[in-house]
């Protein structure tokens, strides 16, 4: 498994999955599945797929509420900026998928029309400084993941992070599958 963690952190990680390894407590990162919109030097940023708050756009700001983004489901993004607001588009493609990330709401309305488009808006986002991620990789922190095909089918809540950290093979599909608390087995 780690030799897995190590060959990927060489890379640009835009467009992958950060998945929490299973033994991280933060609260604010447990059994995440993130998807990462940026990654250099200069530092990193993504949004947790799999915390929905519960409401769409029309609930949560009544600017939505007459128009076509009203059923755009909300999702805690992250713990920097909380209050910030980010929509966010994937389109189905042969080869894998097209990602828009910040759009404005009128580019999102253009997108919503056409077929194959999942939107999503995200309260807040997932960053690092500038060497901070590569640091946390190097301690086992993160699961590196290829974004499956089918990620929109799967339910958005902490079921993906199981899904999708146990499609890497036996030994993570285990460790996925180990109830919230082993004490209480």
């Amino acid at each position: 498994m780690r030799e897995r963690s190590k060959g990927a952190r060489k890379k640009n990680l835009v467009g992958s999955l950060l998945l929490a390894h299973p033994r991280l407590q933060d609260d604010n990162f447990r059994r995440t599945v993130i998807l990462m919109s940026a990654h250099s030097s200069e530092g990193a940023m993504g949004v947790v797929l799999n915390r929905p708050v519960g409401r769409n756009l029309g609930d949560l700001n009544g600017e939505f509420s007459l128009g076509p983004l009203v059923s755009v489901p909300v999702y805690h993004g992250g713990p920097v900026q909380p209050e910030q607001l980010m929509l966010a588009a994937w389109q189905a493609e042969e080869d894998g998928f097209k990602l828009y990330f910040g759009i404005e709401p009128e580019k999102a309305a253009q997108l919503a029309a056409e077929e194959g488009t999942h939107l999503r808006a995200f309260l807040g986002y997932s960053g690092w400084t500038g060497g901070q991620l590569e640091g946390e990789m190097k301690k086992d922190t993160w699961v590196i993941a290829a974004v499956p095909a089918d990620l929109m089918a799967h339910t958005p809540d902490k079921a993906l992070w199981r899904t999708v950290l146990g499609d890497l093979g036996h030994e993570w599909r285990l460790l996925a599958n180990e109830p919230e608390d082993p004490g209480v087995n």
